[in-house]
């Protein structure tokens, strides 16, 4: 895979890959940023950059960072820090990549992918992350709705994110009315289109909804992850503040 951009490249370089990053491409004058310095970067036109990355998004730099490590799904579950975000199929690598920010962000232990039917951990997701999952771990799972259960076996409640007026076996609860704190908790969210799928949501212990007052019918998923992450990350250690 190659990583592109200052973030991922320099996520990459520090993160669980950086001792197998190979070759990297740097033009001159990013070159001879920090982030680099122990790099020993190739110097290289923008063009030939963009020709090896194969994006003009590439900030004058790219690495060889080989294939992207996958967390197995029990070492997820085994983690003391017990917050999981699953991902129900989806498929647009912009959203991936912010959902992974957030999780990252807010100290997730991890994120679960589909194997099928979903994005996978691509170099366009990396770069939507910033450089999040070079330190967040991410598994694939054959099927979403059986880890889950497996997630409640070991101890998981799992609350899964809908739409207020979701067509559901059972209605959702206002997303802030469940007691995020002490047992672990698995964020589920569904695909950008349809939503959970029906399997996935009877795979969880409640539904969970955001309010919408305005005048479109729902929030980005990105968005969505971002404003119930911060809610649990509050729930489970009381009023935030900018750290210690």
């Amino acid at each position: 895979m190659i990583v592109y951009g200052r973030n991922p490249v320099a996520e990459a370089l520090r993160g669980r890959r950086g001792h197998r990053i190979g070759e990297v491409w740097a033009t001159a004058a990013v070159a001879r940023e920090p982030f680099l310095l122990q790099a020993r970067a190739r110097i290289a036109s923008a063009a030939e950059i963009e020709r090896r990355c194969g994006s003009p998004a590439h900030q004058g730099v790219c690495a060889d960072a080989g294939a992207y490590p996958y967390a197995g799904a029990e070492e997820l579950l085994a983690t003391p820090n017990r917050l999981l975000v699953a991902l129900d199929q989806l498929q647009d690598p912009q959203n991936v990549g912010s959902i992974c920010r957030t999780a990252e962000c807010v100290g997730a232990a991890g994120v679960v992918i589909a194997e099928r039917r979903a994005a996978e951990v691509t170099a366009a997701v990396c770069k939507a992350s910033a450089g999040a999952v070079e330190h967040l771990p991410v598994a694939r799972v054959r099927n979403i709705a059986d880890f889950l259960a497996a997630a409640r076996r070991a101890g998981f409640w799992c609350y899964g994110a809908v739409a207020p007026e979701a067509s559901a076996a059972r209605p959702p609860v206002p997303y802030d009315r469940p007691d995020y704190a002490g047992a672990g908790v698995v964020l589920v969210l569904g695909s950008e289109g349809s939503g959970l799928r029906p399997r996935v949501a009877r795979a969880c212990d409640e539904l969970i909804a955001l309010p919408l007052r305005g005048r479109i019918e729902s929030l980005g998923v990105g968005a969505a992850a971002a404003a119930l992450l911060y809610q649990i990350l509050q729930s489970r250690q009381g009023p935030l503040d900018n750290g210690p």
